[in-house]
């Protein structure tokens, strides 16, 4: 009995030993084969983005062409609409646009939000050759979601990295300093050169477009994010039609933040009320004179809406929200007191 469990142990361990070996000649996993077909599925919308300026030569001051940086692109439809992030053609004299056919596409400036850091380009290039992706819902994003991203790192054109949503609601700086919010947080490795490229989930969707790395060596260190594709979305039209970010006016100037600090206030102070304005209707103040011949704070704003209003980036991010025309209240401290006041957003110009 004894000499059989022996052999049975055996018999055991040359089973157990052999097991991995079976297991590694089953390498193919349906994970593995999404991959490889949204990739296919998604590569053709993908763009390459070079920037070029004109500069003046020190020496012989002829002007000339140099290339300012390169980035990625997605098509967005089928009228040659392009995004891509705003740093990516700032300050470009030239823009040329190198399709996945290795076709090359002189592109046009549409629109701008720099705030966002988004652009919005047109090429125009027949439409045979437009593929755009379908546009996901990020605000269904949970983390730990597959995510798959397409670009330029370093110009080595349509690199695939793949990774998951690491968080999401993050907030990251643009290029002119205000808060870009809800961004998508993700593994997926996004180095120089991601920048404008899409960010695609499993069901080949895009969810968002890359736009920063967290690194201080400038390369992926597991920590990069996107703007989530419904803010993309909300953007988007406004900048075709319009050029720029149409953010609606309540008529007023803004003070300085510290005003309402010195009175243990977060919040924007207003400097001044424009004459016929949705405030002036509305009956808020800005600061105004003593007869001693001091100043004295007038209305502090400390929310628009839903939104909570502690410095001007939270209010432009609030107005940006709505639209001229709309009704809102605005919540403000005035001589110590909360107070309501409702009022008709203009538009930008007024």
């Amino acid at each position: 009995m004894t000499k059989l469990m022996s052999m049975l142990v055996l018999l055991g361990a040359i089973i157990g030993l052999s097991a991995p070996i079976s297991a590694k000649a089953a390498f193919s996993t349906d994970d593995e084969q999404n991959t490889i077909e949204v990739f296919r599925y998604a590569s053709p919308a993908v763009v390459y983005v070079t920037n070029q300026a004109v500069v003046r030569d020190r020496y012989s001051f002829n002007l000339q062409t140099v290339p300012r940086g390169t980035g990625t692109g997605v098509i967005w439809d089928k009228n040659g609409y392009i995004i891509t992030n705003y740093h990516v053609i700032e300050k470009a004299n030239k823009i040329t646009i190198t399709m996945h056919d290795q076709s090359h596409w002189p592109a046009e400036v549409v629109g701008i939000a720099p705030s966002k850091d988004l652009a919005v380009l047109r090429i125009k290039a027949p439409k045979d050759k437009l593929q755009p992706l379908p546009l996901g819902d990020s605000g269904k994003l949970t983390v730990g979601n597959k995510v798959l991203a397409i670009g330029n790192p370093f110009g080595l054109d349509t690199t695939l990295t793949v990774g998951v949503v690491s968080a999401l609601e993050r907030e990251i700086k643009s290029s002119n300093q205000r808060t870009i919010r809800n961004v998508i947080q993700t593994d997926a490795a996004i180095n120089p050169g991601n920048s404008g490229g899409p960010l695609i989930n499993s069901n080949g969707e895009l969810i968002g477009i890359n736009t920063a790395i967290y690194s201080p060596s400038g390369a992926s260190v597991g920590i990069g994010f996107a703007i989530p594709i419904n803010t993309v979305k909300s953007i988007v039209p406004s900048l075709i039609a319009n050029g720029r970010l149409q953010r609606p006016s309540l008529g007023i100037e803004i003070g300085p933040s510290h005003w309402a600090r010195q009175y243990g206030v977060k919040g924007v102070p207003i400097l001044a009320v424009g004459r016929n304005t949705p405030a002036a209707q509305a009956g808020l103040k800005g600061v105004s004179r003593t007869r001693w011949g001091s100043y004295q704070l007038g209305d502090v704003i400390i929310g628009l809406g839903s939104d909570v209003v502690e410095n001007t980036d939270d209010l432009l991010s609030a107005l940006e929200k709505h639209s001229p025309g709309q009704r809102v209240q605005v919540d403000l401290v005035r001589d110590g007191k909360v107070m309501q006041r409702k009022l008709k957003l203009a538009p930008p110009s007024q």
